[in-house]
């Protein structure tokens, strides 16, 4: 089936008034260059990529069963078209559950859902000084461990704390396999981060959360990502990083995209749900551990980029960190930008930058649809 819709088209060479033509991936876009703020035409933007994704609609990744599917399709209504599905630190047999499951839906894609690209491994590898909203599973890792997780999913994604004993040598082995490796949840210095970049590490996992912050005679490891870093990985919800650091990371890191570390509770009711064997609470717009502790959000990524221009940011540079920065750091070219022979995965906003309809692979997404 063909289509074509008309508007504020964002290709990789700027706003192009016109038409875009699609099947499954998009076959032209014509039209002129064009100032979106002229014409009260629609903006239609590459869909969003979200690479740290525990959960949504009531269900967390870690259940298996059917939860990437009802995760993926709830996230598809709010524009995200592909997307990481992110375990928890936890015991061996539920991280292996998880992983079955995600690879299932991998191999089995359903109609009206995000694609889901793979795996992001938040945990177990990470520093139990720094569990942040992690259960106390945390250890160090192993190559072999590794490799015999990716049997049941596409591994694409980890997370390490890198001051752990052998795992610069890990993080080494697992970027010459071409798995992408994120420092977070870590007590490592400035120098641990620089370190771990050295070896292979690309990135950072929800900067500032979970990590040593930046002090003028300590550095620490937000320091090493704000020095060194090209990529990293921000949640914008408002209430994870403060505006100011927010800004302060978007002048410092060139290509920091923006992730929504949502959990059950997204598109729910405020109540109880879970993330991972955690019981935690929803109410006035977050996510929590009994304790207070932060714990995951209720973000989507059509609200993410509303609160990048909230900041300041204009909308297609708001859009890049919300699609284009998060699929070029996993190497994904025919995602996160809408250019001919590319998936045809678009989303169409009106003026308030409201959702108004989702294309995945040029199959609309009901929106509606419960």
């Amino acid at each position: 089936m063909r289509n074509a819709i008309k508007g504020n088209i964002l290709t990789p060479g700027g706003w192009v008034s016109g038409e875009v033509r699609f099947g499954k991936r998009i076959d032209a876009i014509d039209g002129g260059a064009a100032d979106p703020g002229l014409n009260s035409d629609d903006y239609i933007i590459p869909g969003f990529v979200d690479l740290h994704v525990h959960g949504a609609g009531g269900k967390d990744i870690m259940q298996g069963g059917d939860a990437p599917h009802v995760i993926a399709k709830m996230h598809a209504k709010h524009g995200t078209t592909s997307l990481l599905a992110t375990t928890m630190t936890a015991p061996p047999e539920d991280i292996v559950m998880a992983l079955k499951a995600i690879g299932a839906a991998c191999a089995n894609p359903v109609a009206g859902s995000a694609r889901i690209l793979g795996v992001h491994l938040e945990g177990p590898y990470i520093n139990a000084g720094k569990l942040g909203a992690q259960p106390p599973y945390a250890r160090s890792a192993t190559l072999g461990e590794v490799n015999k997780l990716g049997e049941h999913a596409p591994m694409r994604l980890i997370t390490v704390a890198p001051e752990l004993e052998g795992h610069l040598q890990l993080v080494r082995e697992l970027a010459d396999a071409g798995i992408r490796v994120q420092i977070g949840h870590t007590m490592g210095s400035y120098d641990d981060g620089v370190a771990a970049l050295a070896h292979g590490a690309a990135g950072f996992t929800h900067l500032f959360n979970a990590m040593n912050g930046l002090h003028h005679r300590e550095p620490g490891m937000v320091g090493a990502a704000l020095a060194h870093a090209q990529y990293a990985e921000l949640i914008p919800d408002l209430l994870h990083v403060h505006p100011g650091a927010i800004k302060v990371a978007l002048r410092a890191i060139p290509n920091l995209y923006c992730v929504t570390d949502s959990t059950a509770a997204t598109g729910m009711p405020d109540g109880e749900y879970m993330l991972g064997r955690q019981v935690v609470h929803k109410c006035m717009g977050g996510v929590r551990l009994p304790d207070g502790t932060l714990a995951g959000s209720t973000l989507t990524m059509d609200q993410a980029l509303r609160n990048l221009v909230s900041l300041g940011l204009d909308l297609a540079d708001a859009s890049r960190r919300v699609s284009t920065y998060a699929a070029d750091y996993l190497g994904e070219t025919q995602i996160g930008r809408l250019a001919p022979g590319c998936y045809a995965d678009l989303v169409v906003l009106d003026r308030n930058l409201n959702i108004k309809s989702v294309y995945i692979e040029g199959e609309a997404c009901d929106l509606n649809d419960a």
